[in-house]
Parts: C-alpha cells; sequence; structure tokens
C-alpha cells in the first residue's frame, strides 16, 4: 500500500504529461474484425492521400464507410461498408457527402467513415485518444496481453505512440507505451537499431518477434462500436415515437425506462412525476444542458413536454448508476486501481462542467451512470436547480441529500463548483467503500451539527492515505480552499498510471 501512497506526490518517470483531448466526435471507429478500405497501401501515415485522389477530389476530403449505414430520412445518403465518398459540408455530427460510387448527395454520420487512405481506417489505428483512454481500453476486459494499439501522441503533438498491453511475473497486466519516431527520409522507428519505412511494416515486424518491445503484438486492441449519432434537429420530439420497453428504477421524482426511439435508437428515459418542476424552468435548464456535450456527460438527446409526465430521453448506460453497479457481484470485484480510475473519470466531467461555468448541484454515486465496458458519465447535471418540490427545495425536507451537501450549500443555498467538489469528496467514499451510505449511523441532523463543528468522515478501510489527504481536501471548510476539478483529474490520473503502467523512454 505505500507504494500506490506515494504516487500522488512524486511522478512516474518518463511519463508524458497529460492534455485533455477535444473531438468533434466521440468515437473514430472500426469494426475490428474487418477491412474496409480497398486499396492494398496500408501503410501510409495519417494525413497522406493518394496523389492521383487528390487531382480527381481537389480540396475535399475523400472517406470511406467503415460501417453499413441505411438512410432513416429523405436527405441522408446510405452507404455500404469500404464505399467511397467526397464530404461537401462538415456539420458535427452529420456531414454532408456525395457518394464516389452513385453520384448521391445526403448526409452521413461522421463516425461511420474514416479519411480514406490513412491510418484512420486501420483496425490498430485510434484517433483522438489520450494516452490514459489508451490504457483503459486495452485493459478492458474485450482485449487481453499483447493487445496494442497507435495513437496520436500527445507531446509533442504531431508524432505517434504504440501502446500495449504486457503482464508483470506476478500476472498483474499493464500497458507500456513506446514513442514512434521519425526519420527524415519518412520513415519511423521505436528502437535505433531497426528502422522501418512506414508505421504498418513496423507492426508487421513486431507482430513476428518482440525485438526489444516488451513482448510481441499480438491484435489490436477491440474498438468501441460506433453509436450512430442522434437524429438532426430532433429535439422536442412526440411521445409516439418512444416505446417504453424496461423499467430500470424509479426514485422520488420519477421512473427510469429502457425503451427506443422510433423503435430503432435504444435510449433511456426519465419520466419525472407531474409537479416536479415547471416546463417553463425546465426547458431554460434543458436548453442549456443539450449544449454540455462532453465523452463523460451523459448526452441529453431529446424531451418531451408537450403532455405530462414530462420525458427526458438520454443515451441508454447499459450497467445502470454507479452506486449499484459497485454493489453488484461484478463491481465488488473490481480492484482499487479500477475504482481510481473511475473517479479520475468522474473528475475529467466535472471538469468540463467547470469549464464551461456550470455547476451539477446534484453530485453522487446515484447520479454517476455505468456503460457495458465500464466508462462512467455524470448524469442529472443541472435538474436539482429547477425541482420545486417543498421538501427538497428547503433543505431539511427528506428528500434533500444533506450527507452529499456541502454546509454553505445547506444553511445559505450558496451552490458553487465549490459545493459539487464537497459533494465529489463524498462520491469518492462512496466508490472506495463500494456504495455504503456516508457517515454510517448518523441522522442527516447528527451529520448537519457534527460537520458544523468541523467533524469529517474518517478513512475508509483500504482507501490509501494519499486519496483520503485528496478526500478531505474536498471538505475544507472554506470554499476556496477547496482543489479545483482540473486539479483533482490530474491527481488521480497520476494515481492511476502510476499503478497501472509507464510510459517507456527510448533511447
Amino acid at each position: 500500500m505505500g507504494c500506490m501512497e506515494s504516487v500522488l506526490s512524486s511522478s512516474v518517470e518518463g511519463k508524458i504529461s497529460q492534455q485533455t483531448v477535444h473531438t468533434e466526435r466521440s468515437h473514430y471507429v472500426k469494426d475490428p474484425t474487418s477491412n474496409a478500405r480497398n486499396s492494398t497501401n496500408n501503410s501510409l501515415l495519417p494525413g497522406q492521400v493518394f496523389q492521383n485522389m487528390e487531382e480527381q477530389e481537389g480540396a475535399h476530403k475523400v472517406v470511406v464507410g467503415l460501417y453499413t449505414y441505411d438512410s432513416v430520412h429523405p436527405d441522408d445518403l446510405g452507404f455500404k461498408k469500404g464505399d467511397m465518398m467526397k464530404i461537401l459540408e462538415e456539420h458535427g455530427e452529420w456531414w454532408k457527402a456525395r457518394s464516389l460510387k452513385t453520384n448521391k448527395e445526403g448526409f452521413i454520420p461522421s463516425n461511420y467513415v474514416a479519411q480514406a487512405d490513412t491510418m484512420e481506417t486501420e483496425d490498430w489505428f485510434f484517433k483522438g485518444i489520450t494516452r490514459k483512454e489508451a490504457e483503459r481500453q486495452l485493459l478492458s476486459s474485450a482485449n487481453k496481453v499483447g493487445s496494442y494499439l497507435i495513437r496520436e501522441s500527445e507531446m509533442p503533438k504531431g508524432t505517434y505512440a504504440l501502446s500495449i498491453r504486457d503482464a508483470d511475473p506476478s500476472g498483474t497486466d499493464s500497458v507500456k507505451h513506446y514513442k514512434i519516431r521519425t526519420l527524415d527520409n519518412g520513415g519511423c522507428f521505436v528502437s535505433p537499431k531497426i528502422s522501418f519505412p512506414d508505421i504498418g511494416s513496423m507492426i508487421k515486424h513486431y507482430h513476428n518477434k518482440a525485438d526489444g518491445l516488451c513482448r510481441k503484438l499480438d491484435r489490436p486492441c477491440v474498438k468501441p462500436k460506433a453509436q450512430k449519432p442522434w437524429d438532426k434537429d430532433a429535439w422536442e420530439i412526440s411521445k409516439d415515437s418512444i416505446r417504453m420497453v424496461k423499467k430500470l428504477g424509479a426514485g422520488q421524482f420519477g421512473e427510469v425506462w429502457m425503451a427506443y426511439y422510433n423503435n430503432a435508437t435504444k435510449v433511456a428515459v426519465k419520466t419525472l412525476k407531474p409537479g416536479t418542476m415547471t416546463v417553463e424552468a425546465f426547458m431554460e435548464e434543458a436548453n442549456v444542458m443539450k449544449t454540455l456535450q462532453h465523452h463523460r456527460l451523459v448526452r441529453l438527446y431529446a424531451v418531451v413536454t408537450k403532455s405530462e409526465p414530462i420525458y427526458i430521453v438520454t443515451e441508454f448506460m447499459a450497467n445502470g448508476s454507479l452506486l449499484d453497479f459497485l454493489k453488484s457481484d461484478e463491481g465488488c470485484r473490481l480492484q482499487l486501481p479500477k475504482l481510481i480510475d473511475f473517479s479520475a473519470q468522474i473528475a475529467e466531467g466535472m471538469a468540463y462542467i467547470e469549464k464551461r461555468n456550470y455547476i451539477h448541484r446534484d453530485l453522487r454515486a446515484a447520479n454517476v451512470l455505468v456503460s457495458d465496458n465500464l466508462l462512467c458519465k455524470i448524469a442529472d447535471f443541472g435538474l436539482a436547480r429547477v425541482i420545486v418540490d417543498d421538501e427538497y427545495s428547503a433543505r431539511e425536507g427528506a428528500k434533500f441529500p444533506i450527507k452529499w451537501t456541502a454546509p454553505e450549500a445547506i444553511n445559505y443555498g450558496s451552490f458553487t463548483i465549490k459545493s459539487d467538489m464537497w459533494s465529489f469528496g463524498v462520491l469518492l467514499y462512496e466508490i472506495i467503500t463500494y456504495g455504503k451510505i456516508p457517515y454510517p449511523g448518523m441522522s442527516k441532523a447528527e451529520v448537519m451539527s457534527s460537520v458544523q463543528r468541523g467533524y469529517r468522515m474518517p478513512q475508509p478501510d483500504g482507501c490509501p492515505s494519499a486519496l483520503y489527504r485528496e478526500m478531505q481536501s474536498c471538505w475544507k471548510s472554506k470554499p476556496e480552499n477547496r482543489p479545483t476539478f482540473d486539479y483533482m483529474q490530474s491527481v488521480l490520473d497520476d494515481f492511476y498510471t502510476a499503478t497501472e503502467g509507464q510510459y517507456v523512454q527510448q533511447p
């Protein structure tokens, strides 16, 4: 445990600095079992497009379909896997394109295609992911030792890195990272003792023998399946377009269902009990919420407000709330590094909210959702502000989450990003204790009076001292003395990196 406690105050030798990489779309994906492009040139570097293609298509980008897309709307352009298209306009998640096979034009989902004749079409290339995300994906249960990927390196920009899942003699899996350096003649190398004309040739070589790497390359990292972007301009939708399938749970303000939109897209639907909030207040907040788009926030797709109950339509998260997941058989088997990783993911999402000058107001494990591949996303941000329930709004009511709420928010209604940080400290307690109720054995009244007198929860069993110190920093009496979420993300990311992997420096 001692080495884990030290990782928050010291960095891993050779690791590269963390930067958040923002991309227009959440995934650049391809079926890992397929080869979507027709060209036999598998070794071009990103941005290298065939010269004759550039001459034919001018400045327009040419893309290849990674999946088959069946058009849903009259202005969509359907295509098959491997079809080539010229991009005419790029607008967020939907691009306007012209098929080079049929000459038809229409809109296509941007995450179903990749730039033709570049590494973007390769199974092993992961565009737009950070070093941290590479580790998460390689260490997922879908992969095994020897799985690998090529990604864009964060330092310096314009370079690439090879990430490999490895295992030490004790059987603990980790990720090793190797810088890919380039030669003046366009070649590349990991170790200076051997160079290659291109990255494709390099990968082929290391499939046959380790030759200085931690191990031979086995198979590309499994990529997340592409999710079709939400329909263009589908915001206020009709109740008839939603088909409820399975009730997932019920809370104090409504129910949560798994449902289908237009019998095609699986979604989650939160129904709000009549009177929970006014339509006007909800829509004002929802119009802000829909602009908050980040891969650590649950995506708000659409609303139904023309008749009660109000529906909130969001992306579906297969493993439900983090609170329930931590208590499940699978959750109880998670080791400390994964718990720290969950915490880092939530801090990343809250750092985005922080940068957008927004406030969550009800951050706790029950309001964080978990995907099928164990990624955390923050839900219900901003909704607490528009709840009109007297028992909730009065703050001393039975429904108010006293145990998660900062003293200044309880006493004066002063909700800020710093009160969210207090709640995050309590959320860390929930995570490290696998979903235990905070302040065990204490009533809400006892918690309020004790916290006012300076009481703080003691260090939980199995919680490293270094992590507990960060929890305590979230509970500083003066809000201005609490850390930022940007800082907390970097601390937790460093903790996870030091326990799961290291950056391999080459001469």
